[in-house]
């Protein structure tokens, strides 16, 4: 956190972690302005809800005494997002529209507009930790581990931690509930959290990507062993280790093993066949290290709920490949590997390629 007193823009939602980032950041001498997003939102009917959590926000804001911007980012968020998650389905890939949105959006678009409006830093609610390691910046594993969001800030440039504040990184989920309380925002402090993906009310997915045109091809599902054992319904509704859905039969439980959009096929197989052992990667950022030349040892994290394990990392310009020292299961082309050492993020980058 900034030491000498700064303009601060806080990313503002309504919620209590946004709320008690932007009345910490106050008490801490800062000129502070809240700022939320307008971005697009699919719903079926009733009020919109990003209308609301620009209201909720520019309530939070004038209790807390000061000013509010709401910044117009439809246009950024349906191209960066929304179309790189279509597109990523296309190619018959899971994306992580977490971590493009925290590039692109909050720390992109909204990072420049906080800077138009004065502002020297860009802070947010996320439970996450910024440090300085050997002249470069890095973020780290929150004290509230089961908040931790250092995952999916993982991709962000140098550029861009040097202009963030993260003022919950070293307070629990109740402290900061707390907080709220002793600022006088009681229901706030209650709010639950959503668990959805932000522009899809329900986190229905397949309907989204369906009704936004996404071929969904009947085609093979097939074993392994190339057998054809069923139907699938277009590629986009299924996902690497998947169980549930598949409307075959066998002796034992079948998971998805691979897509072929080549061949417009879903491969099968049991469970012990979901287990890679190793991985490639596209799109790499260098965090807590620069880029690297020689094979090193760390632990990786290849979605938001998986437990970091160890692996050796075979860097190349552009890319990395990570051998795991014990298989993992569905390793998902599309979603992000995070590498660690010491709870700190050394570098990341989407899946590609498993074997």
């Amino acid at each position: 956190m900034a030491t000498e007193r700064a303009r601060v823009v806080v990313a503002m939602s309504g919620g209590v972690d946004s709320t008690v980032a932007a009345g910490l950041l106050q008490q801490a001498g800062h000129d502070v302005m809240g700022v939320t997003m307008r971005l697009s939102s699919f719903h079926s009917g009733g009020p919109d809800p990003r209308e609301q959590t620009i209201e909720d926000a520019r309530q939070a804001a004038a209790r807390l005494g000061i000013p509010h911007h709401v910044a117009e980012l439809t246009g950024a968020f349906q191209r960066q997002v929304l179309d790189y998650f279509l597109t990523e389905y296309q190619h018959a890939r899971t994306p992580n529209p977490c971590v493009r949105c925290n590039q692109q959006i909050k720390f992109g678009a909204l990072l420049a507009e906080a800077r138009e409006l004065g502002g020297q830093f860009l802070a947010t609610g996320h439970y996450v930790r910024l440090v300085s390691h050997g002249g470069r910046y890095a973020v780290a594993r929150a004290v509230c581990r089961e908040k931790d969001q250092s995952y999916v800030l993982s991709g962000l440039s140098q550029e861009q931690l040097g202009h963030v504040l993260f003022p919950l990184g070293e307070l629990t989920k109740e402290e900061t509930r707390a907080f709220a309380r002793s600022l006088g925002f009681d229901t706030v402090a209650e709010k639950s959290e959503s668990q959805d993906i932000c522009f899809l009310a329900g986190g229905d997915y397949r309907s989204y990507v369906a009704q936004e045109g996404v071929p969904g091809t009947p085609g093979p599902i097939i074993s392994s062993s190339g057998t054809v054992l069923g139907t699938h319904t277009g590629l986009a509704n299924y996902t690497i280790g998947q169980r549930k859905g598949l409307g075959i039969a066998g002796p034992r439980p079948y998971y998805v093993l691979r897509l072929l959009p080549e061949r417009n096929a879903v491969v099968v197989g049991f469970h012990e066949e979901t287990f890679a052992a190793r991985l490639t990667t596209r799109g790499v950022v260098w965090m807590g290290f620069p880029p690297q030349r020689e094979p090193f040892e760390c632990q990786i994290q290849i979605r938001y709920r998986h437990e970091a394990v160890p692996c050796t990392i075979e860097p190349a310009p552009g890319h990395f490949s990570a051998v795991f020292h014990t298989p993992q299961r569905a390793v998902t082309p599309g979603q992000w590997a995070a590498l660690y050492r010491d709870d700190m993020v050394l570098a990341s980058g989407a899946i590609d390629t498993f074997e």
